[in-house]
């Protein structure tokens, strides 16, 4: 059973190093060593215990994503650390096909002595996504409460819940620990978390494979719907087709639904406006970057739960410096206990300053528009201050755009804020240049993956 899982993680690893940089591929993921393989679920083991929350978090959905590319069945990727107990399989979880025949579903007319049809397992759930380990503070109170309400009490409330805002701000973890909770106290029998562009894929699949009423019939027989990232359904007609019968079927038939996406729905331009329409039916609830306060209290949490003890004036100046997102708080914890042990120095204020604001090898600094800027035009080969300048040459417009497109979608910023961090253009040219790099990227397969390559290397180096 080793063996086997030896082989799929190093098959994982070598697709996996292709999208990232060297450095990056180095530090966190050739250190990992497979254990077993058993169930659909591959067991990883980290050296320590920062490697496995870094891995899991940073990694974990790319590199199920590549497993189950590779097999051409989901893979589940459970994560431990050398300095903890080593990694099992929950003996519950089984792994299905993507597109399979659903278990029969009885008939209205079926006997009350027929055995309901078994219910099914939920993949894909994060188990450090709960309500117990979110902080809820001014920015994501409405979201979290709702979230809340929604798990207590599917369907009876806000149906459907749709949460939106910038990546790394808590979504995907709501969601999560609606699922938990809602599993935990058996208020729906029949639950599904997934990713919309899976989704999207498993639609296609379904269609080449003549295996349309399957689908179908599948995902119209959940009791909670929890669909990640509905942006990816924009300009995807058939697709939307068949998500807006499955949408009335649910809620006409008093099945909770809950969706995320990095904008609000009357945004989501490609997006069908019967779609649009159904998605504002419920409650829309904006999940913003967190404030001062709950960012230090994040990173309070974060150090208890991991046992590390950080001067209050260490966790300070990190608040104060990590402002976009609650993935930027995490990695910046990581980076500074990483070069706290990589120099064996004590982490101290003057150390977090270094490895935060710069001055050392293997400093770093906070996610803002500048970071963002000057990434992009060295992925593109172009100086930070052309993309500002009044040139329209191709070489520096499409460089320009990307940069518009990842202020927007990991820092949130207005169209007027972005304008002027690019020369002073006017809301329209932002709004017109981050449509153009989404279209580009729903048609051009090489630029989607150069434009992600760049943002990945963003979150992960705060």
């Amino acid at each position: 059973m080793e063996e086997h899982a030896t082989d799929l993680w190093e098959r994982i690893l070598e697709q996996a190093r292709r999208g990232l940089p060297e450095q990056t591929y180095t530090t966190w993921l050739s250190s990992a060593r497979a254990v077993s393989w058993e169930r659909g679920v591959l067991c990883i083991v980290a050296p320590t215990r920062f490697h496995s929350d870094w891995l899991e978090d940073k990694y974990g959905d790319r590199l199920q994503e590549i497993g189950g590319r590779i097999l051409g069945t989901p893979v589940q990727l459970r994560v431990s650390s050398a300095e903890g107990a080593p990694a099992r399989v929950p003996p519950e979880i089984t792994v299905t096909p993507l597109v399979e025949s659903p278990d029969p579903v009885a008939p209205a007319s079926a006997s009350a002595d027929s055995p309901s049809p078994p219910s099914p397992p939920v993949t894909g759930l994060n188990s450090r996504y709960t309500f117990d380990r979110f902080i809820v503070g001014r920015n994501n109170q409405l979201a979290q409460a709702a979230s809340r309400s929604v798990a207590e009490r599917p369907a009876q409330g806000y149906n459907p819940l749709f949460l939106y805002g910038a990546t790394g701000l808590g979504k995907t973890h709501l969601m999560h620990a609606i699922a938990h909770h809602t599993l935990e106290n058996g208020a729906a029998a029949r639950i599904c978390y997934i990713p919309a562009e899976q989704f999207v894929n498993e639609m296609v699949g379904a269609i080449y494979g003549h295996t349309t009423e399957a689908f179908r019939a599948r995902y119209r027989s959940y009791d909670l719907l929890l669909v990640d990232d509905v942006q990816f359904l924009r300009r995807k007609e058939h697709t939307q087709e068949e998500f807006f019968h499955t949408f009335n079927v649910l809620h006409n038939g008093g099945r909770q639904i809950v969706l995320t996406s990095d904008r609000h729905p009357k945004e989501l331009e490609g997006l069908e406006e019967r779609l649009v329409s159904r998605f504002e039916w419920g409650l829309v609830a904006a999940v913003h970057p967190p404030d001062y306060e709950t960012r230090l209290a994040i990173l309070r949490k974060k150090a208890h739960e991991d046992r590390v003890e950080l001067d209050p004036e260490v966790l300070d100046l990190i608040a104060r410096v990590c402002q976009s997102s609650v993935r930027e708080l995490e990695g910046a914890v990581i980076k500074l206990l990483a070069f706290s042990s990589l120099t064996r120095r004590d982490v101290t204020v003057e150390l977090a300053r270094q490895t935060l604001l710069g001055g050392a090898d293997g400093a770093c600094r906070p996610l803002d528009p500048s970071s963002i800027r000057d990434a992009v035009a060295s992925e593109w080969g172009v100086s930070g201050e052309a993309l500002g300048s009044v040139r329209r040459s191709r070489d520096v417009l499409v460089p320009r755009q990307v940069a518009m497109f990842l202020l927007r979608r990991l820092l949130d910023l207005p169209l007027a804020r972005i304008g002027r961090e690019f020369g002073g253009r006017d809301h329209s040219t932002v709004h017109h240049s981050i449509r153009k790099v989404e279209r580009q990227m729903e048609a051009d397969e090489a630029f989607r993956h150069r434009v992600g390559s760049v943002e990945r290397r963003l979150e992960s180096h705060p």
